[in-house]
């Protein structure tokens, strides 16, 4: 479990566990159209806010599966910037085409989802524990069914605009984080063009590096980039990609 995803569980399960004390104060916490600007702390709160327990556990359930490995790969300030930008875009959204109140931390884990699946698309998982597909697949459905009952012909007193704001946020907050930084950009322009391979050995010896001699994390990734090579061929790859891939090749 990753730093701020046991922060995370503990913010949440105290403000539940307070809130089921005192039902009183969701009220206080809850985002609305009609007390945003006397309430604006609300845009954070509602994020930590659930209507019961079978509320809270989903949203917690799905926090841990997604969260943790997103975490790792933005690192904590990011992986934060994440999750508030997903839940705030949830509450804004849902002010322009919903009357909803809002709780919960649904808007900010679909946030997370989308990250995940923007990430690592083909990891499997199941849709209600039934049919399993691939993340990417499993986001549009999501999706989907957030966008029929935003039109109010699924599981009514939803918030489903939230949910597809979580998402609008998250792309945003990605693609911009992709691109933002000089210092990206010089190290685009720096680093060493390494040309796409033009016969099989390359790849071959690619393909034969053993995950089993890598640090977990280097492994994460020779996984992703084997998958993208596989999927979309060598062509496909960036600069970055190939050089780890020959870094490694070569300490084989």
């Amino acid at each position: 479990m990753t730093p701020w995803i046991k922060r995370l569980l503990i913010a949440n399960a105290a403000v539940f566990l307070v809130t089921f004390q005192r039902p009183e104060l969701k009220d206080y916490l809850a985002f609305s159209a009609q007390t945003a600007l006397q309430a604006p702390w609300t845009i954070i709160t509602y994020q930590f806010t659930h209507a019961n327990f079978s509320h809270f556990f989903w949203n917690m359930l799905a926090l841990i599966i997604f969260g943790p490995r997103v975490e790792a790969r933005l690192g904590g300030p990011r992986f934060l910037g994440l999750y508030f930008t997903a839940g705030i875009s949830g509450a804004l959204l849902s002010i322009a085409l919903s009357s909803y109140g809002l709780v919960g931390a649904s808007a900010a884990i679909y946030g997370v989802s989308l990250a995940y699946a923007m990430f690592w698309p083909w990891e499997r998982f199941a849709f209600f524990f039934l049919i399993p597909m691939p993340a990417f697949v499993l986001v549009i459905v999501y999706g989907v069914i957030s966008l029929f009952g935003g039109f109010g012909y699924l599981q009514p007193g939803v918030a489903h605009w939230a949910h597809l704001g979580g998402y609008a946020g998250a792309y945003l907050y990605l693609t911009l984080l992709k691109n933002q930084t000089g210092a990206q950009r010089f190290r685009a322009k720096a680093a060493p063009v390494i040309p796409v391979p033009k016969s099989t050995e390359v790849v071959d010896r690619w393909k034969r590096i053993d995950p089993g001699a890598l640090h977990p994390v280097n492994r994460e990734e020779l996984a992703r980039i084997l998958t993208k090579l596989d999927e979309q061929g060598a062509g496909a790859l960036s600069s970055d990609e190939r050089g780890f891939l020959d870094r490694f090749a070569a300490s084989n």
